[in-house]
Order: C-alpha cells, then structure tokens, then sequence
C-alpha cells in the first residue's frame, strides 16, 4: 500500500522525538546542531525503535542538519551533505530492515526544518525573523536538493512559524521536483494562527492550492489545544490533517532544553479524540517516545479491527442477499 492510500484508508501513526530518544542514549544535543549531533558520533537507532513501538512513518534526522550550520562547526560543504544524504540513508535502512523482519513496509519523511531552528534561539516558535524568497531558498536548497536526491517517500516541511517561508519552498518544489509528496505542519501562536500570526485560514486556503502536498497541520505545541486547531483547519482545508504535538512543555531558549509541563498526557485516548475530529496522521514532537507513539498504535487498531468487523458485516450482507436472491 502506497503513503497516500494508506492515510486515505486508516491514517497514519507518526513516530516520535528524535531529541529525547537520543538524550536516553548518551548523546548531549544542548548545541546549535541540535539533534544533528548524532550524525557526527554515527550514532542513531531511533527509527527501529519507533517502529517497533508501532510508527509507520519515521522522520529523519534533519530539522536542523543544514549545511550553513554543519559549515559554522568546521565541516566543508561536502561533509555537510554527506551528513544529511545519511541521516535519510540511515531511516530508509531500518525502513527496509523492519521490513525485511516483519512484512510491513513502513515510510521515511524527510525533515525540513525553518531557517529560525538553524538560528537554534528558539525562533522557530515565534516567526521573528524576515527574509526574502530567494534568502529563504538560498538557505533551504543545499539540503533539500540532498534529500530529494535521496529519495525519501516524502518531504516533511515542518516545525515552520511563517507561511512565507513555506510557499518559498513549495513554489521551488512545484517548478523542480513536483512528483515528490510533502506534508506541511506549523507551529501555533493559539488555536486560530500560525506562529507569526498568520491566520490558519489564510494558510490552509494557500497550502490548498499546491497538489503535491498532501497533508497540512501543526506540531510541538500543547496537547490540549489540538482538538480546537484540528477543527479550525478542517474548516479551510480537504487536505488530510497531521498533528503532533509535544508533552505541554516550554522550550527554555537559552538553556536550550524543555521545561517539563506537571500533566500527564494520555496519548491512546487523545489520539482517538483527535481522530474523530479529523485528523489522519497522528504522533509526538519532543519530550514524546516510544511510549506515547505506543499509546497511538493502540488506538489504530481499534480502527482496524472496526474496519474489519464492517468488511465481515459487508460480506455477510452481501452473501445473505445473494442467497435470498438464489432462493425466490
């Protein structure tokens, strides 16, 4: 089954913090390299993990590994995208190694990550910073060519605070490589706007106008403000809704690290919640793991058990009536 059938038929299970599974395994991301860090050690056994926890689509290790930042710690250009081509090499491998263990072909999503994340001040939560279209391509294109040249199944356009930024990127993907599929997802002021106070409308009715995208949403925010986004954008949008929200923490910008929300989240019973207001594809942004994403995948197959027990019922009816015909 394709991505988009799969999300058409069920929705998706996304996976879960890449930072936080990383900090469990030794590795310090408190630098301007974030979670990119890790491709300099060669250490990253995330996605297997997540997998196994029930995620069908894991997303790369590159929201922040760009190459002006690998550049700023002393790498050439050339060592900067042989980082990024891994970090989707590396996903890919245990897509396929997952495969190869269990039969069920899962998908990677190449992250791309916004010019305020590469600032690593926590910008990407505010919007703060302006650029013109060719400054936010002349930032984007080093990396998003690699990916594109690594052929992720899709392109995950995330954690983005302004809606001019995006369009930058998605109007370069529409005129070059326009057979990629991309999801949208955004950080939110509140439950009505963008993290630069652009309107959820106005930036679902623009994300509308671009085919290749096909799914738009919101991540690392709140838990408990999803249900009320998720009805706002489906407001705007036909296009599928993907959300994955944090633990309800604050992002401390000059600690560079979460200061944990005193709640505990039930991601089984949100998920469920979330899904019968819309949303299709459902995982976790930081402070999540393989607990929270397991919580998901226990809520999914409600749904296809549900779907199964229609299937037996439609088959059922579908024999009772042949029989009632064969009979009169």
């Amino acid at each position: 089954m394709n991505l988009i059938n799969q999300i058409s038929n069920k929705g998706l299970i996304l996976d879960g913090a890449m930072s936080t599974a990383l900090e469990k395994q030794g590795i310090d991301t408190n630098n301007d390299l974030w979670t990119a860090i890790a491709l300099e050690k060669d250490l990253d056994k995330v996605h297997m993990d997540y997998f196994k926890a029930g995620a069908q689509m894991t997303i790369t290790d590159t929201y922040q590994a760009n190459v002006q930042a690998f550049k700023k710690h002393g790498y050439t250009e050339e060592q900067a995208e042989d980082m990024i081509a891994k970090a989707v090499e590396i996903a890919k491998q245990a897509r396929d190694d997952y495969e190869k263990k269990t039969g069920i072909h899962n998908f990677v999503a190449a992250s791309v990550g916004s010019y305020g994340a590469y600032l690593a001040r926590g910008d990407e939560f505010r919007g703060d910073y302006k650029l013109t279209s060719k400054q936010y391509l002349n930032f984007h294109l080093p990396r998003l060519k690699v990916l594109l040249k690594n052929k992720p199944d899709c392109l995950a356009i995330e954690t983005q605070p302004k809606l001019e930024e995006v369009v930058a990127i998605l109007d370069w993907l529409k005129a070059n490589s326009p057979q990629i599929p991309v999801y949208v997802s955004f950080t939110l002021h509140d439950t009505t706007k963008i993290s630069d106070g652009t309107p959820l409308k106005q930036a679902m009715q623009k994300l509308n106008e671009y085919n290749q995208v096909f799914a738009v949403g919101a991540n690392c925010f709140k838990p408990f403000l999803a249900t009320a986004a998720i009805d706002k954008m489906k407001e705007f949008t036909k296009k599928a809704i993907i959300i994955y929200p944090n633990l309800g923490g604050v992002y401390d910008e000059f600690q560079r690290n979460w200061i944990p929300f005193n709640a505990k989240f039930d991601f089984r019973k949100l998920s469920q919640e979330w899904y019968e207001h819309g949303a299709r594809i459902i995982g976790g942004c930081c402070s999540t793991g393989i607990k929270e994403v397991g919580q998901i995948a226990t809520f999914y197959k409600t749904i296809s058990s549900q779907k199964s027990k229609q299937k037996e019922n439609l088959n059922l009816n579908n024999d009772l009536m042949k029989f009632r015909s064969s009979n009169i």
